[in-house]
């Protein structure tokens, strides 16, 4: 039997030889053992004397380069080497990856590069933690290899530390060569490493780095965590002569604290996403136009990862730059078209599957199996902030739960399917898991999750987001684009008090239609494309609407043909904003071509036939004719109730339009008794506290007040005002239009002072629940306006209109309805204020305009008219005024 113990030889040194005689003939080289015949025992060679062995009478045996040769039979054999000297310093361990082309340097490298905190605590262990592709490796490499030739290093250990393993074989490797530790017991020598790191009494002090490169898990830095007796730490000791620096994608609490700084790696910005394009291509004698070098890194998120790979790609294929985008935007190329068959810079990754393994795990944490399908529904919406409720709400939760990846921990996995069985839907996943599957996907830097910004609360990088969306099939994508839209509808609130909210679900719902547009039109135009646009107008944005609508139209004509429903339900949401942006006239020919359609495709008693009637009718009166609208709406009202009975809610709601337009036909005591009677039967039918029901109340009293009874419209209005608040809560823009009315009759029953001070009151409660862009925000100003100069202040009032103007102009346009009443107002308070030749002026370059924008037949007309007469006599009438515009 033979035994050998390890051996290690230094390289500078020859192997003796071994000679083993008088036993037959046997010889070996190198580390191999020749035996021949038999012998007793044979003494080895000592630790102190690496000499050879001659044993004669067996025969003859040689071995030479430290091989042992025996001839003969040995009955023990026993020889140590001498173990290998520690390496000399300065001593590397592991390779430090080369440069990359083209490198840049960042601000990340300069924060590495600090030695102290602003505290000037000495910075000893950092961890450079970002997506896949950012550069961590990089920016690493660079300071490991700044540090080692500037001499400030007696050892540098190179980790690549994707796996424990690797951090072991690595730690040992150290060991061996600088520790004299045994190669053949790796976990020893690992230990035996990091002991030698901390500094001893009286030992020479050793000024080390060690890099960890791509930790993958936290959990791979405890060795044994199940075993305590056993368990050990792979972090690197503190002291004052060492540093370690760690990249990871990881952002686990366990890997920061105790004194390390954690340095988040961004992307590359816009000018150093040019830079490194520019510089990569002209190595290869190619030059791009810096234009279209600044587009293609705004099209990769200026990852550099994506440049990196992209520059390849150029290079290899002799392509543009705007080919390569041109192949970027199309939804048929994926990323893997776009990958150079050989990777630069030494990546081992391409760039599609940059995240997979991130992905791979993040499905195993907690919660199991969610993390895949919620990266699913965020790759379909706006990189650049995602409202949790979004993904968090029950449309999403019950995605989540229908497509799980896994079982998870104690979890029943989903039932096959059987085709004799009624199959149930998974129930919802808990809100806490949802939120949950944000935080793992947020811990391994897939997505940044932002908890206390909750309108964009989710940010993914939109390469993440197009490797994500490669790997669905069409139906997959397709099935996830109709639960994202449903979501987004689902999260969208009737009322739009947050215009933060609102506007970042528009974004969101158009970054849905840009990457999944034709999911939007199967089997029907999703509600979301009509909430869209709703919420455009809404918020103020009549213009975008119309626009938005106009285009909707088009699309939905073409997909689904002219007489689909939808594309009718979107000319009639088209002519309704024509309407509202103060196109009476051509609101009203779209409705009435609609209504046509509608009678033919639906026929005229389809619910959609007898709303587009309605709305011709509001049409017609809003450009002035108010007693051929309550005419248009007395017929309506005839065949509405013959087709769905005289308590339908739309009965009811064309009684309301018909008692409106009488009152603003002139006849308001009659509209006062018709809205009572209306009022009686709502709450009969809907109840006291129904949303219509108050409405009534409001119109009942304004008609009231209109009639003559102010004090009694302002009596009303506060009872009423009392109630919204109890219903709708202090913030319903129900409840603030209350809060308008109720300061408007009160200074038309004489208090303007009061309704001065009330309206500065809702002005500030408007502009905070509703911004001040809102439509609401903008007449709250210009009620304000109209009673402080009823108030007596009339120069005070015309300075206000004019500041109101300039923002009506900005945000409705110059054109609207409610723009040219506010320019009708300054000029009434300018004449007031005392320039009455300056109204005059004002007037006429206002009916010059009202008649270009609105028609000679709008209701508007006559009243300018009306002014302009006015106020030329008025300055008749006042010899010696100046005739100047007073602002």
């Amino acid at each position: 039997m033979t035994k050998a113990s390890p051996r290690t030889a230094r390289d500078e040194e020859p192997e003796p030889s071994v000679t083993v005689a008088d036993t037959g003939d046997a010889e070996a080289a190198g580390e191999e053992t020749a035996v021949s015949g038999y012998r007793g025992p044979v003494p080895g060679n000592s630790p102190e004397s690496p000499a050879s062995v001659h044993l004669s009478g067996t025969g003859d045996a040689t071995a030479t380069n430290g091989a042992i040769a025996v001839s003969g039979y040995v009955h023990t054999l026993t020889v140590q080497h001498a173990p290998r000297e520690p390496a000399s310093w300065p001593h590397q361990v592991g390779v430090i990856p080369s440069p990359a082309r083209a490198f840049q340097h960042r601000v990340e490298a300069d924060r590495l590069r600090a030695a102290v905190e602003s505290g000037g605590t000495a910075v000893l262990s950092q961890v450079l933690t970002g997506m896949g592709g950012v550069g961590k490796t990089q920016l690493a490499a660079d300071y490991a290899r700044a540090a080692w030739d500037d001499g400030g290093l007696d050892v540098l250990v190179w980790v690549t530390a994707s796996a424990q393993s690797s951090v072991v074989s690595a730690y040992a490797q150290a060991g061996v060569e600088l520790c004299r530790a045994d190669p053949e017991n790796p976990e020893h020598a690992a230990k035996q490493f990091l002991a030698w790191l901390a500094l001893k009494p009286g030992q020479r002090p050793c000024r080390w780095l060690i890099v960890l490169d791509d930790i993958a898990d936290p959990n791979d830095l405890i060795v044994h965590p199940e075993d305590p007796g056993n368990r050990y730490s792979l972090w690197p000791p503190t002291g004052p002569n060492g540093r370690t620096l760690l990249t990871t994608r990881r952002r686990d609490a366990a890997l920061f604290g105790d004194g390390r700084r954690r340095i988040e790696v961004g992307l590359f910005t816009p000018d150093e996403s040019v830079a490194y394009l520019t510089a990569a291509l002209h190595a290869h004698g190619r030059t791009e136009p810096a234009d279209q070098l600044a587009v293609l890194g705004a099209d990769l998120g200026h990852l550099p990862l994506a440049l990196a790979q992209a520059a390849a790609y150029l290079i290899d294929s002799g392509k543009t730059a705007a080919t390569y985008r041109d192949l970027l935007a199309d939804r048929a190329t994926t990323l893997t078209d776009l990958t150079p068959d050989a990777l630069p810079d030494e990546q081992a990754t391409a760039l599609a599957a940059a995240w997979s393994l991130s992905i791979d795990r993040a499905d195993t944490l907690r919660s199991a199996g969610l993390a895949r399908p919620m990266l699913h529904l965020a790759s379909l919406l706006d990189a650049n902030g995602i409202p949790q409720d979004v993904l968090t709400g029950d449309v999403a939760r019950a995605h989540l739960a229908a497509h799980r990846t896994t079982a998870g921990p104690g979890r029943r996995r989903r039932p096959k399917w059987w085709p004799s069985r009624r199959q149930r839907s998974a129930a919802p996943v808990p809100p806490d898991e949802a939120f949950g599957a944000l935080r793992v996907l947020d811990r391994l830097s897939l997505i940044d999750h932002q908890p206390g910004t909750p309108h964009q609360a989710v940010r993914v990088h939109q390469l993440i987001q197009r490797a994500t969306r490669d790997t669905l099939s069409p139906h997959q994508h397709d099935q996830a684009a109709r639960t994202v839209a449903d979501a987004l509808v689902a999260a969208w609130p009737r009322i739009e008090r947050d215009t933060d909210l609102a506007q970042a679900l528009r974004t969101n719902s158009t970054a849905l239609t840009k990457y999944a547009e034709d999911a939007m039109y199967r089997p029907d135009a999703h509600p979301v494309l009509y909430r869209t646009g709703r919420s455009l107008g809404e918020s103020g944005q009549v213009t975008a609407a119309i626009e938005y609508f106009d285009r909707l139209t088009t699309s939905i004509r073409s997909r689904l043909g002219a007489d689909h429903p939808d594309t009718l339900t979107t000319r009639n949401n088209l002519a309704s904003w024509r309407g509202e942006a103060g196109d009476a006239a051509g609101a009203a020919q779209a409705f009435a071509d609609l209504l046509a359609d509608r009678k033919r495709v639906l026929g005229p008693d389809h619910p959609n036939t007898l709303t587009t009637r309605n709305n011709l009718a509001i049409v017609r009166g809003e450009a002035g004719d108010a007693a051929g609208a309550a005419q248009a709406f007395a017929d309506l009202l005839e065949h509405t109730v013959r087709v769905l009975g005289p308590d339908h809610p739309t009965a009811l709601t064309t009684r309301s339009n018909l008692a409106f337009w009488r009152g603003e036909a002139g006849d308001a005591a009659g509209a006062a008794q018709a809205f009572a009677d209306l009022l009686a039967d709502r709450k009969r039918v809907l109840g006291p506290d129904h949303p219509d029901t108050l409405t009534t109340r409001s119109n009942l009293a304004t008609m009231r007040g209109r009639a003559g009874d102010a004090a009694g419209a302002a009596r009303a209005f506060a009872d009423l005002l009392a109630d919204r608040k109890r219903v709708l809560g202090p913030d319903h823009p129900d409840t603030l239009t209350t809060r308008n009315n109720l300061a408007l009759w009160r200074g038309e029953a004489g208090d303007a002072a009061g309704a001065a001070r009330a309206f500065a009151d809702l002005l500030e409660h408007t502009v905070r629940v509703l911004g001040p862009d809102h439509p609401d925000t903008l007449s709250t100003r210009s009620n304000l306006a109209t009673m402080r100069g009823q108030a007596g202040d009339a120069a005070g009032a015309a300075q206000a209109f004019a500041d109101l103007l300039e923002h009506t102009v900005r945000v409705l346009g110059p054109d609207h309805p409610d723009t040219l009443t506010t320019r009708g107002n300054l000029a009434f308070w300018r004449g007031e204020a005392g320039d009455a030749a300056g109204a005059a002026r004002a007037f006429a370059d206002l009916l010059e305009h009202t008649v270009r924008a609105l028609g000679p037949d709008h209701s508007l007309v006559p009243l300018v008219r009306h002014n302009i007469d006015r106020w030329q006599k008025e300055a008749e009438r006042t010899p010696g005024t100046s005739g100047n515009d007073r602002s």
